[in-house]
């Protein structure tokens, strides 16, 4: 029986394995298991060839990434390439180390040894998973294989491959026979079983329902590729897995994530826990990534169910700016080091634009739980020129980022539109008009197949000068905070920048406003229990049903003091103490 070859191709991260082949792998020797299958992880030859740094630096531009395969395939776009590299490649490529033109030339030369090296005729099927910065790469590899072995069938699939886009490059690109939308496990399987008995492959949409019922991802062919290539003396790489798919919450307005999912599906607290023990032995390694758009809301038995496998784990996961304290303590203690939230704003009025369904005290609030030692350090986003964003929400942002300084810092991110997300379905709601894909495609590719493509990202028209002229104060603020924090962080275990230490009926709080200055405020008897209690955030009836001998005439002037002193937030009548436990929040492990 000749084989099935699974294929990914670069830029993903060269460290982690790719989770779409081992899942799809897993899930067909599961219903074929005499059926032999190849996971091919080309990324990672061309990641030891052309540096691990460079490799880095170049997936992190979708652009700058997308633009190496396309000088390849399509010379006459060379000079548009080279100004696409000088626009974008300023701060990215800022030292100046990497030529385009040498490049280009290394990673062809790779490219070409790696499909000469492979017996293509020992296959019957060659999948391609194409998800983001992956497409003119997957583009070059399947016409190159398809021309030398004309007779074998090739499948894409993933994230560039969901409604329109899949079957755009299907009627762009001969050499596709098939294209997989949505979840791959149960169509993969279709059209495999389909083609060993010589029928019409069935290739419609279908989901798995139980997610508790698919095997364990099966990684072993990355493992022993990165150990032929890198000679024996691979680098540490971390283990992707999943908990769910899908997002529950579902509703951001630029987010097109979840286009190749239906509905929020999640594995049970044991399977996560068991998958977890399993491959740390397999694999004899301690990193995970959980690769889920969105972990369960609910998610305090999955991570005491982890922490119970005594393992010294280093996790990453993407949660929610609503996730509460207990919920983060307890990742902690289970070995969550960095979580990614869903920051994308510090203004509740842009928040309530983009339907995030969060606040910015809120956001504030887990920006704050997370500085603290023990807990996952925090990265974030915030989303920039945001179509239908005004001058009110900038100025928000901007007395909002003047208390957050303590907190690590976010990320200025120019907003991108998604095809299919709620943005591009209901343009005029954001005061913009779709242009069709965004005019970066014509640097890269023949305007032919921009004209008939339908790409991942979209133009539009409209606020776009405006725009940047509004957020400009932002980003350099932006870069304030983050020169301000790394100064204060510059010596290794630097305190917190704003912190307290309890005496019982004192508190001490320590605000660092530079590195030869600390302001310290004392807190005592109710004062102090008051700045506890608002350790999340409260409203003034709140406060007030806690401490009953207050009123409102004496509370406000301290909370207001607190404020003008930023050691509180306030948002509205909600006010949040904003310095974290010295100590960490080690009181409260035991919860």
């Amino acid at each position: 029986m000749k084989k099935v070859a699974l294929i990914s191709t670069p830029w993903p991260l060269f460290n982690r394995p790719s989770i779409q082949l081992a899942s799809l792998k897993a899930f067909l020797k599961q219903k074929i298991p005499e059926l032999e299958i190849d996971n091919l992880h080309i990324y990672l030859r061309i990641a030891y060839k052309i540096g691990y740094e460079v490799y880095n630096k170049i997936s992190d531009s979708s652009w700058l990434s997308e633009s190496i395969y396309a000088w390849i395939l399509y010379p006459e776009k060379r000079d548009a390439i080279k100004k696409l590299w000088k626009k974008l490649g300023k701060k990215i490529l800022a030292d100046g180390s990497i030529e385009l033109e040498k490049l280009c030339e290394l990673v062809k030369r790779e490219s070409e040894l790696v499909i000469n090296q492979i017996d293509w005729s020992k296959y019957f099927l060659a999948g391609f998973s194409i998800c983001f910065s992956q497409l003119t790469s997957s583009i070059y590899f399947l016409k190159e294989i398809k021309e030398r072995f004309p007779e074998l069938k090739i499948v894409v699939g993933g994230s560039c491959c969901s409604a329109e886009m899949g079957e755009s490059l299907k009627s762009l690109f001969k050499e596709i026979d098939y294209v997989i939308q949505g979840e791959g496990e149960i169509p993969l399987y279709n059209l495999v079983s389909s083609l060993l008995k010589g029928e019409e492959p069935d290739i419609s949409p279908a989901q798995i329902t139980d997610l508790n019922s698919i095997p364990v991802p099966e990684y072993s062919d990355y493992f022993r590729q990165a150990k032929e290539i890198t000679k024996g003396n691979p680098f540490q790489a971390k283990l992707p897995l999943e908990i769910s798919r899908g997002c529950w919450w579902g509703k951001c307005a630029f987010c097109n994530l979840n286009i190749q999912w239906k509905g929020y599906r999640v594995k049970s607290a044991k399977k996560v826990a068991a998958e977890i023990d399993e491959l740390v032995k397999r694999y004899q390694l301690l990193s995970i990534s959980f690769m889920d758009n969105l972990i369960p809301a609910s998610s305090e038995a999955l991570f005491n169910e982890i922490h119970s496998l005594g393992k010294d784990l280093r996790m990453f996961s993407e949660i929610r700016a609503d996730t509460p304290l207990k919920s983060l303590i307890l990742m902690g203690k289970a070995g969550m080091k960095e979580v990614q939230v869903g920051i994308e704003a510090l203004s509740s009025r842009l928040l309530k634009k983009m339907k995030k369904g969060t606040s910015a005290i809120q956001n504030i609030e887990i920006m704050k739980n997370c500085e603290a030692d023990g807990m996952p350090k925090l990265v974030g986003n915030m989303i920039l020129q945001f179509p239908g964003s005004d001058e009110k929400d900038v100025e928000e942002t901007m007395r909002n980022l003047d208390f957050v300084f303590p907190f690590s810092p976010l990320k200025g991110i120019p907003f991108w539109l998604g095809y299919c997300s709620y943005v591009w379905r209901n343009p005029k709601k954001f005061g913009i008009k779709i242009s069709g894909n965004h005019s970066n495609y014509s640097c890269i590719f023949p305007q032919g197949i921009v004209d008939r493509a339908v790409f991942m990202i979209q133009g539009y028209k409209g606020q776009i000068r405006e725009q940047k002229r509004l957020w400009k104060p932002v980003q350099e603020k932006i870069k304030e905070w983050k020169r301000f924090y790394d100064e204060l962080h510059s010596v290794p275990k630097s305190e917190p920048i704003l912190s307290y230490q309890d005496g019982g009926d004192f508190l001490i709080i320590r605000h660092r406003i530079s590195k030869q200055k600390t302001i310290v405020h004392k807190l005592k008897g109710l004062s102090r229990r008051i700045y506890l209690f608002c350790e999340r955030n409260r409203s003034i009836s709140e406060i007030l049903l806690q401490f009953p001998s207050l009123d409102s005439l004496k509370l406000v002037p301290f909370l207001k003091m607190m404020v003008d002193k930023k050691v509180m937030f306030s948002e509205g009548d909600r006010y949040l103490s904003l310095a974290v436990p010295a100590n960490g929040w080690r009181h409260l492990w035991n919860i």
